[in-house]
């Protein structure tokens, strides 16, 4: 087995935003425990709504589970590709840079159990108050009000997903977000023994890259960006 070398010095925060490209191709060196510690430390540090920190991380290692893990990830993401494929091309992307990013994510629907760690972020879903002992504004849009709780649910567990992204990238690890897997979660969590009021948000395969890191090519701020309104530019600096 290849001796990995361990950083000693983390990376600025903003090298780290600046250069922490979605990795999918590993090593088969296993990650130290201390280091997937220290990624899960950043990730408690982000914010959860109400504070409730209501997450889990499940760290996945045995080689079993990995491989079903990537049996089913692959399964959903064969449904999923004719999702992609119907989508048009972003207009940012030339052919060849939308072919490479296809090629990439198609690559990891074959070796999502070659990462030598699969972490799952989870959140326990609590239910809802009583509709009767909601004030009756809250009362007269109920149905509103839960599409809008599912909808915000993520963003109890994201921020501390992006904090994972951020700390590998500073200890020299290589990571990305997927979430085909919801297609097929029931069958995930059976294999991971989830009970059933928690909800799996992403897999993420950390190991040693292979392959570089950024810089990024992203749309211009003053693309993205309003002033005061939709439509209103954003004065480039």
């Amino acid at each position: 087995m290849n001796t990995v070398s361990i950083p000693s010095t983390d990376i600025g925060l903003f090298e780290a935003m600046y250069t922490a490209r979605s990795l999918r191709h590993f090593k088969p060196d296993p990650v130290p425990a201390a280091l997937i510690e220290r990624v899960l430390d950043a990730a408690i540090r982000a914010s959860s709504g109400g504070n409730t920190q209501h997450w889990t991380f499940i760290v996945v290692r045995d080689a079993e589970k990995r491989r079903q893990l990537g049996a089913l990830y692959r399964k959903a993401s064969d449904y999923q590709s004719g999702v992609y494929a119907a989508r048009p091309k972003p207009e940012h992307l030339s052919d060849e840079q939308y072919r490479q990013f296809l090629a990439n994510s198609g690559w990891l629907w074959d070796h999502m159990a070659d990462a030598p760690v699969i972490l799952v972020p989870c959140l326990q879903m609590r239910d809802p108050p009583e509709r009767s002992s909601l004030p009756d504004v809250v009362q007269a849009r109920y149905a509103r009000h839960l599409t809008n709780v599912a909808r915000i649910s993520g963003s109890s567990i994201y921020p501390a997903v992006e904090n994972v992204i951020l700390a590998c990238r500073a200890l020299g690890l290589g990571t990305v977000i997927t979430t085909n897997h919801i297609l097929y979660e029931d069958e995930v969590k059976a294999v991971l023994g989830i009970p059933e009021n928690v909800a799996t948000f992403a897999l993420m395969p950390i190991g040693w890259p292979t392959r570089k890191y950024g810089p990024l090519t992203r749309k211009p701020v003053a693309e993205v960006t309003f002033a005061d309104g939709w439509g209103r530019p954003w004065p480039s600096a």
